[in-house]
């Protein structure tokens, strides 16, 4: 394991500026909250009626894959996305992507909930749902490493030491935007079946709208980060992306240790909802216990972002991953009890705390794991092929060995407890660096601007 870097070796500290950090810290939360509140808006659409409406000609088993099999195709198109808009984050700025990734996604959504059915266009109807899903996923695939970096590098400038803190805001969006999906679609689900049907279901959609408003508003006033406009000297004449591949071990580090958390977060959240109303719960009473589990993580995930400022990244993400692992059985025995009181409980236990003792820390740690010149692209290059492999095909897995397995539970247990596994034995051996200093090159493993140099 490699020694991190002295203090005496950070840059002199700005005078602190906690309004600007405030207000970057409000825009990283506010676009992560329109990301997941998509992320469970389509996965709990897809679940409920994406099957017949977009997909009539199949049974109701291939329904429900392939609308998991769109659910897919976004989270394909995340890496790709991370790497353009992470080559034009470190090159032009954090800012401006920010605000092309949030338009992008907002826009996407607000689409889908104007999307002619199967009936209305027939097969472009799927066609059109998938290419809309794919432009989603691009700008998903940036915005998460804009906005984290954003709040990260400002936070270096003004409260260093709080890092993980202050990156907790960004990871927030997550169960926050679960919450605010969780109780548009409840509400909406209250109309008559055939209403649902006919319209109900485009409303969660339509009022993205809202919230990508909101972001933009926020945005515009922030400035650029001060990490960035103090390293575009430094500039290497390679592609961000040919500097990161040259060292590939952060990227895969990166996305080994999330994979456990996006295996939790998907399986947890969008596929449970399938999954629990086939088991005979109403949709309310698995949407109120994923609110009150996200209500949880609302707790949980800061908490555990700041206590990495004190013991580090690594023991807390362990924590998370082995807490994890060892839930995965006992949480799905309770989903399969029918005790909507148990349902609760497993998804207290398996999504508001050990899913968010994972995912909360992986802002600072993934920023922590690569130099300024290049962190945007490889902080969302390792970020979002976690997703890819932890989230995007983890309910079209689990639902497709169900289908061929008798409905049993076990897959699914299996499939959570093997990401857990992945990130508890990643984390294992990874070098810490949660006193490391943000600067043109990381602990490991940017080639540092002036070659031959080791930081």
């Amino acid at each position: 394991m490699q020694p991190s870097r002295s203090s005496s070796d950070a840059a002199p500290q700005l005078a602190p500026d906690t309004k600007e950090l405030r207000r970057v810290a409000l825009s990283g939360l506010l676009g992560t909250t329109v990301e997941f509140y998509d992320f469970l808006v389509y996965g709990t659409v897809a679940a409920l009626v994406f099957g017949e409406l977009f997909f009539p000609q199949a049974d109701p088993a291939v329904g429900t894959i392939a609308a998991f099999g769109t659910f897919a195709a976004g989270y394909v198109a995340r890496p790709l996305g991370g790497i353009v808009f992470g080559h034009f984050g470190d090159r032009l700025g954090r800012k401006s992507m920010m605000l092309l990734t949030m338009t992008l996604m907002g826009c996407g959504s607000f689409l889908i909930g104007l999307l002619p059915t199967y009936d209305a266009i027939g097969v472009w109807a799927p066609v059109l749902l998938v290419v809309l899903r794919v432009v989603q996923g691009l700008a998903i695939g940036g915005e998460w490493g804009g906005a984290t970096l954003m709040v990260v590098e400002h936070a270096e400038r003004t409260q260093g030491s709080r890092r993980g803190l202050w990156s907790s805001f960004t990871q927030l969006g997550a169960p926050l935007g679960s919450v605010i999906s969780a109780g548009v679609v409840t509400l909406v689900s209250t109309l008559p079946d055939d209403q649902f049907r006919s319209w109900g279901w485009r409303v969660p959609f339509l009022l993205s709208f809202v919230l990508l408003g909101v972001g933009l508003f926020i945005r515009l006033r922030v400035a650029e980060s001060p990490l960035f406009v103090e390293g575009k000297r430094e500039t290497s004449a390679k592609p961000p992306i040919i500097e990161v591949l040259r060292r590939p071990k952060p990227v895969l580090l990166a996305c080994c240790v999330g994979i456990g958390a996006f295996t939790a977060q998907s399986l947890l959240t969008g596929f449970m909802i399938s999954y629990a109303t086939d088991n005979g719960y109403s949709g309310p009473q698995v949407l109120s216990a994923v609110t009150i589990a996200s209500c949880v993580a609302l707790v949980v995930l800061p908490a555990a972002s700041a206590l990495t400022d004190h013991v580090g990244r690594r023991p807390v993400v362990l924590a998370g991953a082995v807490t994890s692992a060892a839930l995965a059985f006992p949480v799905l025995w309770l989903v399969d009890s029918g005790s909507p009181g148990l349902l609760i409980l497993a998804l207290v236990l398996g999504h508001g705390i050990a899913q968010s003792t994972m995912y909360g820390p992986l802002g600072a740690l993934f920023s922590e794991m690569f130099g300024t010149r290049v962190r945007y692209t490889g902080a969302s290059l390792g970020y979002q092929a976690a997703t890819l492999v932890g989230a995007g095909f983890s309910p079209l897995i689990a639902t497709s060995l169900l289908a061929s397995n008798g409905g049993g539970s076990t897959p699914v247990s299996l499939l959570l407890c093997g990401g857990a596994l992945i990130t508890a034995v990643t984390v294992w051996r990874m070098p810490e660096t949660h006193t490391d200093t943000l600067g043109p090159s990381a602990l490991f493993q940017e080639t540092p601007a002036r070659e031959g140099i080791r930081p």
